[in-house]
């Protein structure tokens, strides 16, 4: 059987943020910044050559686990389509937090993620 070529537009789990010591390490040197409906933290340079991403999405602002879940999906996807912003060899771990209490449409998140990565790339972290 044979396998097909993975496209750039993939989003395998090594490029997936996972682990206390490096989740913790991005908490304490991250530049953090925020966009309307998403927090987001970002630090350069962790040495791997591929960038990582974390989506969280709270429990107190959603009960029920089929909302967080679409709202984790659509960010995953949008980060997915527009990861190309963002040059791999830069080797950034971002964590993109969800905050507000309404459920964003796709297009409204795709919009943030790109402002975001838009940020991250000028190296600014917008308060």
């Amino acid at each position: 059987m044979m396998q097909t070529p993975q496209t750039d537009n993939s989003l395998p789990k090594e490029e997936r943020l996972s682990g206390k010591t490096s989740i913790s390490k991005l908490m304490e040197k991250g530049k953090f910044g925020k966009v309307p409906g998403l927090k987001f933290c970002y630090l350069k340079g962790n040495g791997l050559g591929r960038n990582r991403i974390l989506v969280s999405v709270p429990k107190k602002l959603f009960r029920r686990a089929v909302k967080r879940n679409l709202l984790k999906r659509r960010l995953r996807e949008s980060y997915r389509l527009q990861k190309s912003i963002l040059p791999p060899e830069t080797g950034t771990d971002m964590m993109f937090l969800y905050n507000s209490r309404e459920i964003m449409d796709s297009k409204t998140i795709h919009e943030a993620v790109s402002t975001i990565l838009d940020n991250i790339g000028n190296g600014e972290a917008s308060k």
